[in-house]
């Protein structure tokens, strides 16, 4: 898998001769690829969906994976001007395969997702990962299943993966769904409620974070033409039907979370970078990190399918990132070179991504020169004397791709294990380049 990339065990990044000015396209974007990837599984037995612009990376080759081992038809054209993914479910069940054993690697989306997939199906299925994975809890999305009378659980007990399932007995009615660890446990059980046999409704319990990813959710199944309400209590009518978007095709945007390294190379070499295929009206939430930059002194420029960012001095900020937790890291990253502290608040949650990103980031901004005080939900980081470091990884996509923005500024910065990238932005160091 991911062949056409080679990773050294650690990646040297020297800073750039002159700041960037360059327009760049990033890949699609993995949450949309994924949230594709289950809809179009689910979608009519008329016509196979085409999704246009997806995301090859190993979290989307999961995903892949795993809904062929379920039965489904998929198909790839990775060297299309477009990369397409085919799926197709034929004349059979919403769930074709009766059982599987799944195995997710680090995709903690795949694991809610597919989880509250296989619970429309009619057999045990077994989701598991590597042992990152098994430390990741889904006992919310678990005990929402349970409401629905679905037989869920952790196999070892512990609230975690992997998980045991038996589908086939999803009783509707109202379900009081947590979001206060992740937003995906609520988006996998919208994007398959409308094929289950019973209307569900679901009611939140506390605070959601990551809220626009839940609001991406609801406009998709908007865009395949399913009727769910966009808004808390969220009621799904069931069973529906759908063929999908307009002629079987549905175009994947680029990942905005992908772009907002190249944002914040703009912001840290004072150079100006554009990205096509992204505006204010994107699906996706991470658009708003540009307003950050923008507040922190960059020059942002807003058009109908581009943004571009254009570097200024930047002055430290406080600012709330729950909505934005993906960019956190990358935040990170900008704050070694703006005038005063940034204090970043209410992303307690992304201790349980693919790391505790935040004592993560703490740990590694300290190593590079940074004083840094980690508090439960956030930290403040104020910038001082930068240093050569080799930074760790911790086998997480954004710390590696984050991190790797100092070295464009700061002489003697070294990316250990930088394959990690893999996972969800397999061309990142290449496209890195082209700032040069």
């Amino acid at each position: 898998m991911m062949d056409s990339f080679s990773y050294p065990n650690t990646l040297s990044i020297s800073p750039l001769e002159r700041p960037p000015c360059v327009t760049l396209a990033p890949p699609g974007s993995k949450s949309l690829t994924n949230r594709a990837l289950i809809l179009a599984a689910l979608s009519s037995v008329r016509q196979p969906q085409r999704l246009l612009g997806c995301l090859r990376c190993e979290d989307t080759e999961v995903c892949i994976t795993a809904l062929r081992q379920l039965g489904y038809q998929v198909t790839t054209d990775w060297n299309a001007s477009q990369p397409v993914v085919t799926v197709f479910r034929g004349d059979r069940p919403v769930v074709p395969a009766r059982s599987a054993d799944i195995n997710v690697a680090n995709s903690g989306t795949s694991m809610r997702f597919l989880t509250a997939l296989v619970a429309l199906g009619q057999g045990r299925y077994r989701l598991d990962g590597i042992p990152r994975m098994r430390e990741r809890p889904i006992a919310d999305l678990l005990e929402a299943l349970d409401q629905l009378g679905i037989k869920a659980s952790s196999e070892t007990g512990n609230g975690c993966p992997p998980v045991v399932l038996d589908g086939g007995t999803w009783g509707g009615g109202t379900v009081r769904v947590r979001g206060d660890v992740s937003s995906q446990f609520l988006s996998g059980l919208l994007l398959v409620a409308p094929f289950a046999p019973q209307p569900t409704k679901f009611e939140l319990v506390g605070d959601l974070v990551s809220q626009p990813y839940v609001e991406m959710t609801c406009r998709m199944l908007h865009q395949w033409r399913l009727t769910a309400t966009s808004h808390a209590p969220y009621v799904v009518p069931a069973p529906q039907t759908t063929e999908g978007p307009p002629d079987g095709v549905y175009v994947i945007e680029p990942d905005a979370s992908a772009a907002s390294y190249f944002f914040a190379a703009a912001a840290i070499t004072q150079g100006r970078v554009t990205i096509l295929g992204l505006s204010d009206h994107s699906l996706q939430g991470d658009v708003r990190f540009v307003d950050v930059l923008e507040r922190m002194g960059c020059l942002v420029e807003r058009g109908p399918d581009s943004i571009t960012v254009e570097g200024r001095p930047l002055t430290g900020t406080d600012v709330g990132m729950n909505d934005i937790s993906d960019t956190v890291m990358t935040l990170g990253a900008v704050a070694l070179f703006a005038r005063g502290p940034t204090t970043i608040r209410n992303v307690a949650h992304i201790r349980h991504k693919e790391t505790d990103r935040l004592h993560a980031l703490a740990t590694e901004l300290r190593r590079v020169g940074a004083a840094v005080e980690l508090f439960d939900d956030g930290l403040t980081i104020t910038p001082s004397s930068l240093r050569p470091v080799t930074f760790q990884t911790y086998n997480d996509h954004r710390m590696a791709m984050s991190l790797a923005l100092v070295g464009l500024v700061q002489p003697g910065i070294v990316i250990d294990q930088p394959r990690c990238v893999a996972k969800t932005y397999p061309g990142f160091f290449t496209d890195l380049d082209q700032l040069r």
